[in-house]
């Protein structure tokens, strides 16, 4: 009897809940779920849900989790909170312990780090990449790694009639090359007998988690990391082997300085070390404010270092260059423009001089645009006020209040973007006098804005112009028929298929 009893409770309840409709197409509030099932139901397909959410909504969106599971999420593309937030108020605004506590595995490094630590990092980072011998060393870099490694690859598949996955050999390529910058090494995993990398699957595995922690309550994640299971066990053994790689590389990287200092005077040190990787800058050059030095206590701070920049490195730059290739296989009348400005730009030695060249190429810097637009490889970034505030679209927002940014919906908002805001059109990037057109960061959100707006941004542009001209220069692009291409769910945004195609010259399309 008492069964039968829990039994009509709980179908009572049930149809209670689901005798509610969805008001305007939006999240319905249960009582004590809150809008977690509508979560669940989408988290496979999170991005183009809060794109849905947010165009029947005035730019900004209140997800209220479960009772008393202290998850309320503020989703927002309104460009004024933006610019409110990233720029205006942005003290209230720092990182705080709710985002490092997701992205536990950054550690201390510029990602998560708030206040002096991050002044630090920010300083050290724009020392290193704003140098004028940094510059000629990464265009170097990248145009012999793509013409040695990628172009290879390229062209074995285009001979032997292959298909190929780009996305993998953009990950691989970006991959070599910020090992050699932030650690002076070329792992070689760009090549023809595509050797496994573990550190790099181990970066994927981790990421994957993190987009999951910001949807399902932080209780639940806590307990499944504490049981140790599921994505979060995965999450643990990737941190493992990322572990293992970067300290191994800190121990000999410790162990070349020590021998070269060991055999330099100490007024020829700085002069020995100039224009070395990144890692070498970090451990030569010490703030006294800081608590570092060569000794193993500072092992972890210089893993956090390194690893912020692997992921800043390898995978911003490789998802943008996939999506690039995606639209232009799409809109095969960019992909000629381009063609044809390139033509006209650049020539055999264009490498001596790619700096000044680079500003010429104003139609692929376009093209370049409207991929990060559409695709921006970070699709979402936290936030939470350290005191309550109001948003400039009315919002009350206290330190409870988890706020989102969802960057691949603020690029198809027709409000912001256009009635053609879903449309990849290099055009609205460029004047009638035929230079870039400058959008406000807090409307291309691209690379950040405010104080935190992207370093490596002038570094992003080099490398992504020089893969897609030496590419496009010489092949076309063409996606495999039937092969879906779809975002995946992680913090990153990566082809959840990777990024199947055929490799044909480009004489056929000129």
């Amino acid at each position: 009897m008492e069964s039968l009893e829990l039994f009509l409770v709980i179908l009572s309840l049930l149809l209670f809940l689901f005798s509610f409709r969805h008001k305007n197409g939006l999240p319905t509030n249960w009582p004590v779920l809150g809008m977690l099932p509508a979560l669940l139901k989408n988290v496979h397909r999170i991005h183009d849900f809060c794109v849905e959410v947010l165009e029947k909504s005035p730019l900004t969106f209140l997800v209220k989790g479960p009772w008393f599971s202290n998850m309320e999420m503020l989703l927002t593309v309104d460009p004024p909170n933006v610019h409110h937030i990233m720029s205006r108020n942005f003290d209230n605004y720092p990182k705080g312990p709710k985002f490092n506590e997701i992205f536990d595995i950054l550690g201390d490094g510029i990602f998560n780090a708030d206040f002096e630590l991050w002044k630090y990092h920010r300083r050290m980072a724009q020392s290193f990449l704003a140098h004028p011998r940094f510059h000629r060393f990464l265009a170097k870099r990248v145009w012999e790694k793509t013409e040695n490694g990628l172009v290879t690859i390229l062209e074995h598949a285009r001979t032997q009639g292959l298909v190929v996955d780009l996305q993998d050999l953009f990950e691989r390529l970006t991959f070599d090359i910020i090992c050699t910058l932030v650690m002076g090494h070329d792992f070689g995993s760009l090549s023809i007998d595509m050797p496994k990398i573990p550190f790099s699957k181990a970066l994927d595995d981790a990421e994957a988690v993190l987009l999951h922690r910001h949807v399902i309550p932080r209780r639940i994640w806590k307990f499944m990391r504490w049981l140790e299971v599921g994505k979060e066990n995965k999450h643990k053994q990737a941190w493992k082997v990322l572990d293992e790689f970067i300290y191994k590389c800190i121990a000999q990287k410790r162990q070349e300085i020590e021998h070269k200092l060991s055999n330099k005077n100490k007024e020829d040190q700085e002069e020995d070390f100039e224009g070395d990787d990144l890692l070498t800058l970090y451990m030569m050059n010490q703030d006294k404010n800081i608590s570092i030095d060569l000794n193993s206590g500072s092992s972890k701070f210089f893993r956090d270092t390194i690893l912020n920049f692997f992921i800043a490195g390898r995978d911003t730059t490789s998802s943008t260059l996939s999506w690039l290739f995606y639209l232009l296989s799409q809109n095969p009348q960019v992909e000629s423009k381009i063609r044809q400005e390139l033509s006209s730009v650049l020539t055999s030695n264009s490498l001596d001089n790619f700096d000044q060249l680079s500003d010429e190429l104003v139609y692929l810097h376009a093209a370049l645009c409207e991929t990060l637009r559409l695709y921006p490889p970070v699709p979402f970034e936290a936030k939470s006020p350290v005191k309550p505030d109001i948003l400039p679209s009315g919002q009350k927002v206290t330190p409870s209040t988890q706020i989102i940014f969802n960057l691949y919906a603020m690029g198809r908002m027709k409000s912001i973007w256009g009635d053609n805001g879903h449309e990849f059109w290099p055009e609205r990037w460029i004047s009638g006098k035929g230079k870039m057109k400058h959008e406000p960061s807090y409307k291309f959100f691209a690379f950040n804005a405010g104080p935190r707006t992207c370093l490596g941004k002038n570094m992003a542009f080099t490398q992504m112009k020089i893969v897609a001209a030496i590419i496009i220069q010489n092949y076309h692009i063409q996606a495999v028929e039937g092969h879906l291409v779809a975002p995946d769910i992680s913090i990153i945004l990566r082809m959840k298929h990777g990024f199947k195609v055929k490799i044909l010259p480009s004489s056929k399309y000129v």
